[in-house]
């Protein structure tokens, strides 16, 4: 799927007024405060159910409203051939009332309860200057990168994941209580132990797809580190021991510390060059080459799928080169990606695509308005 209308109402700085793009490219451009990534993360509202610039609604409504509202028309985009002229296959939208704390949100008209519900129409991935700390920041970034992809890969994952968060609070509330009654951890750790399994097969099936990909990238990069650079994932404990069995041996640990330790909810990609954690290895424009790789595979796998990925390139002039900007527009062309990308300066497309020039659409930005050029 890919997003072409977009209205809002209320939205940070945006004019409520709807706008066309292209299930392709689209070019946005204008000066520092504009709205260019106040665009993007409307877009990110259909795909992700949040912002992803700050985790408060209330720093994302217009000033004096309480409410905001993002609509999206998706048509079957670049994956089909021979798309009906004009006609959209679904209609999403979400509301969220600041004040009253509700979200709501659309379908086809029909209301739905679940963020996933919308997520799985449009899948949205981030490229901003922030995305770099999947290499650089603490497990928790790798595995929502990791997640994201699961998620669209396995139908079944945001349920099992729900259903794991649930029981991890109520194991966490069990542990900090002082005095553990034996039957009833027993009773919790059964229940994390198997949902814990079905989430780290999900992870690990997806992981491999991803691995798979990444490996083909690597091997067209013609760099000092490819030969020296693994990746593993880390389920979040021993594996060669059973989890219920990690509990059981940690009961003492885990009671001191109040929290769970060990599971799916401490997993993690490793990141190694010969040996040694990336982090620790990578000058800062190698980790910016690895996570532009690392995205790319995520929509490889997607690709393979035959699902069209949203990507959101903001702002990548002040973290990329030209070289690494080109490598990553004509990738997501070849994957048949929808791509919004933002700049300060008007984007020159003869940089980005020098050997196939895509069908793109342009845009400036000012005041929070979108004026095709």
């Amino acid at each position: 799927m890919a997003l072409v209308k977009l209205h809002t109402e209320h939205f940070r700085n945006l004019v409520s007024a709807p706008i066309s793009f292209s299930p392709s490219m689209n070019l946005l451009f204008g000066e520092n405060g504009s709205g260019k990534t106040s665009v993007l993360e409307a877009i990110g509202y259909l795909g992700l159910g949040r912002s992803f610039r700050v985790s408060r609604h209330q720093a994302v409504v217009s000033h004096g409203q309480q409410k905001l509202t993002v609509f999206g028309g998706l048509d079957t985009g670049i994956a089909d051939d021979n798309p009906p002229a004009g006609e959209l296959s679904h209609r999403v939208g979400i509301s969220r009332d600041v004040l009253a704390k509700e979200t709501t949100l659309r379908v086809d008209g029909e209301p739905v309860r679940n963020l996933s519900s919308l997520a799985l129409h449009l899948p949205v991935s981030v490229i901003d200057p922030g995305v770099f700390d999947i290499v650089a920041g603490g497990p928790g970034k790798r595995r929502q990168f990791l997640d994201w992809a699961v998620f669209h890969v396995e139908p079944s994952f945001a349920s099992v994941w729900q259903q794991c968060q649930r029981v991890t609070l109520q194991r966490n509330q069990v542990l900090r209580t002082g005095r553990i009654d034996d039957a009833l951890m027993k009773v919790w750790d059964s229940q994390y132990t198997e949902l814990a399994e079905r989430l780290t097969k999900a992870r690990k099936d997806t992981f491999l797809l991803f691995t798979r990909a990444f490996d083909s990238l690597l091997g067209e990069i013609d760099a000092p580190w490819v030969d020296g650079l693994k990746l593993d994932f880390y389920a979040g404990w021993d594996s060669s021991q059973s989890l219920f069995d990690v509990l059981k041996a940690h009961r003492e640990q885990e009671q001191k510390m109040g929290h769970t330790l060990y599971g799916p909810n401490r997993a993690d990609i490793r990141l190694r060059f010969q040996g040694r954690p990336v982090s620790e290895t990578f000058s800062r424009g190698q980790q910016k080459t690895l996570v532009i790789l690392m995205k790319i595979a995520q929509g490889m796998v997607l690709s393979d799928l035959e699902k069209q990925v949203t990507f959101l390139l903001d702002d990548i002039n002040a973290e990329l080169d030209v070289g690494h900007r080109a490598m990553l527009a004509q990738k997501l062309y070849e994957l048949r990606c929808q791509v919004f990308l933002t700049s300060i300066e008007p984007p020159r497309p003869e940089e980005l695509w020098q050997d196939t020039m895509p069908e793109y659409r342009l845009f400036h930005v000012e005041h929070g308005k979108l004026t095709e050029e």
